[in-house]
């Protein structure tokens, strides 16, 4: 089993990213990327893709990123900013980290839309649990 494939089936349990149709695409030390193929339930009244959407992307490529083969971590503190509205079918997030320290972690958060165009910037912050 590969890195990938076992880091899938860790974060299966993750049910809200999951069920939503967030995968886990690429994973390295300190960072992860997830994608999001866009379905008319990402959508909102005016066809565009709900800001929850784009934002439970992001916030699932933190958590893979602050997680895998790492000390739990949990979400301390998130923002986000919208840039424009996505295009395409599909969403692709990238979370890098910025600094891990013995208690905490701070990363940040790229979204982009599927011809490539930066649709998201997210901050995340997180407590090392038992630390």
């Amino acid at each position: 089993m590969t890195n990938l494939e076992e880091a899938r089936n860790v974060f299966q349990n993750d049910r809200f990213a999951t069920e939503n149709g967030a995968v886990i695409s690429e994973l390295g030390v300190d960072y992860a990327v997830c994608t999001l193929e866009l379905e008319n339930r990402h959508r909102n009244a005016l066809g565009n893709v709900m800001g929850g959407a784009v934002f439970m992307l992001g916030d699932f490529a933190f958590a893979v990123a602050s997680n895998y083969g790492k000390q739990p971590t949990v979400s301390t503190t998130s923002q986000i900013s919208f840039l424009r509205a996505a295009k395409g079918n599909r969403l692709t997030a990238r979370a890098e980290c910025v600094r891990a320290g013995r208690t905490s972690v701070y990363y940040e958060i790229s979204v982009w839309d599927e011809p490539g165009n930066l649709i998201a910037r997210m901050t995340a912050g997180g407590a090392i649990v038992g630390s």
